[in-house]
C-alpha cells in the first residue's frame, strides 16, 4: 500500500442523494477534477469513485458512485479524503505540501533547534506556521515570508528560520 496525503476533508453532507460537502486542503480547488478516485483515512483499501463534482462557495461537493442516499454518507462526515502521493500534482519552485513539512524541526540561522512544526495556517495575505517551543511548549507564530523562513528541507524535515525579537517568548 502506497502512501497516502490528505486532499480535503469532508465536512457534512449535501442534500438527501449521497452528496458531501468537502473542504480541501489545497488552494487549487479544482483538482478533484483531475482525480478519478479517493480514499477516505482509516479505510485506505476502499476506493470512493468521484461520480460527480461542483462547487459551493470555498467547498467542493462531490458525489460518490454507488453512493446515492444522505444514509450511505453521514458516517463520512469529519473522515480526511487521500489520494495515492504518486498522484500529486508537481508544485513550483519554494512551493511544499503541508503533509511535508508538519514535524519539520524549525532551528535559527545558528542551527539551535527552536522547536516543531505543527501545523500552517492558510492565509489570504500568506501563510503561517505554527510551532511549538521546545523550551516551553508554547506556541510562536512566523509568518511564511523571506525575510522570516530562509530554508526549507523537506528530505531532513528542518526549516531554517531569521526571528525578530519577541516572537519567541
Amino acid at each position: 500500500m502506497g502512501e497516502k496525503v490528505r486532499v480535503g476533508q469532508i465536512v457534512n453532507t449535501q442534500g438527501l442523494r449521497g452528496d458531501v460537502r468537502v473542504y480541501p486542503l489545497t488552494d487549487y480547488k479544482e483538482r478533484f477534477e483531475e482525480l478519478e478516485y479517493v480514499y477516505l483515512e482509516n479505510t485506505e483499501d476502499y476506493k470512493l469513485e468521484i461520480e460527480k463534482i461542483r462547487y459551493k462557495n470555498s467547498l467542493v461537493i462531490l458525489k460518490f458512485k454507488g453512493l446515492d442516499n444522505i444514509n450511505d454518507v453521514e458516517k463520512f462526515k469529519d473522515k480526511y479524503i487521500l489520494i495515492d502521493k504518486e498522484n500529486l500534482r508537481e508544485l513550483p519552485k519554494d512551493t511544499y505540501y503541508i503533509s511535508d513539512l508538519i514535524g519539520s524541526e524549525i532551528i535559527d540561522m545558528d542551527d539551535n533547534i527552536i522547536g516543531n512544526l505543527l501545523d500552517v495556517i492558510q492565509n489570504a495575505a500568506q501563510d503561517i506556521y505554527v510551532v511549538e517551543n521546545k523550551i516551553n511548549k508554547k506556541k510562536i507564530f512566523i509568518p511564511v515570508v523571506k525575510e522570516f523562513v530562509r530554508e526549507v528541507n523537506t528530505k531532513d524535515k528542518k526549516i531554517k528560520v531569521k526571528l525578530i525579537e519577541g516572537m519567541v517568548e
